[in-house]
């Protein structure tokens, strides 16, 4: 775990008990506790089905559990109660599939900004682009750019916001090895760079691998198991996550 001060242990930014989440009579997400740490890459791996969108959908205050409750920098948000604005503007996410306008590369990362009432941000917005290698393209219409330019621009857009918590939904699904790695590479920068969070949901065990500095494995909604990346790879506990991790059918 990376060193804060003087411990060596972060300090929680979330922790989650007893959530459950149902629709339409399907429970889809059942967690009894978990912990996530200011600072790391926190990675979530299981197959399709597994619950992890919602999960990240419940850490972005997107929709409320119907049980349990979500303690973020030290307010709770449970069914009933909403997290306060400015909690929920410290956590920011990017899709799988983007949704950009149909404008400008530049436009799209001040968008953020301005819906916020940061109308002079000229710095902020390049320094964003270079960071994500997209400088370059700043007046180019955002529909003209490839899968992985697309989504470069959404990370663009998101940590322009300067945001406690980014939160990855599955963000290489559908590039080619590249920009996998090109997009892995950003991961990293702003993690080191910025000491941002990152809550990263992949069914790629190799890229948690690459990632990580803690995983979990869920199933059916609940977590199975929770370890530092050497340990989930080399030494599970439990039978289904060895399982999973060598590619057999385990759901």
């Amino acid at each position: 775990m990376r060193r804060f001060g003087e411990s060596t242990i972060s300090p929680l930014i979330y922790h989650i008990s007893n959530l459950s989440k149902t629709y339409e009579a399907n429970q889809v997400l059942e967690i009894k506790e978990l912990e996530i740490f200011r600072g790391e890459i926190f990675t979530l791996v299981g197959p399709s089905g597994a619950g992890k969108s919602t999960f990240l959908r419940l850490l972005n205050f997107l929709e409320f559990p119907d049980t349990g409750k979500i303690e973020f920098n030290g307010a709770s948000f449970k069914r009933g109660q909403e997290m306060p604005l400015h909690h929920r503007r410290r956590v920011t996410m990017v899709f799988q599939r983007p949704i950009l306008l149909d404008r400008s590369v530049w436009d799209n990362v001040t968008y953020g900004l301005r819906l916020r009432g940061n109308k002079n941000a000229r710095d902020e917005v390049s320094a964003s682009l270079e960071e994500v290698g997209l400088t370059r393209l700043a007046k180019k219409r955002a529909r003209t750019l490839s899968g992985g330019e697309a989504q470069r621009v959404a990370l663009a857009r998101a940590m322009v916001l300067e945001p406690d918590v980014l939160l990855l939904d599955e963000p290489t699904a559908n590039l080619d090895p590249y920009n996998v790695s090109l997009i892995e590479d950003i991961v990293r920068e702003i993690n080191e760079q910025h000491q941002t969070t990152i809550v990263l949901v992949t069914h790629n065990v190799f890229q948690a691998k690459r990632l990580a500095e803690r995983v979990a494995l869920i199933l059916n909604g609940k977590i199975i198991e929770v370890a530092e990346v050497s340990k989930f790879f080399s030494d599970p506990e439990d039978e289904r996550t060895t399982a999973f991790i060598n590619g057999d059918m385990v759901y």
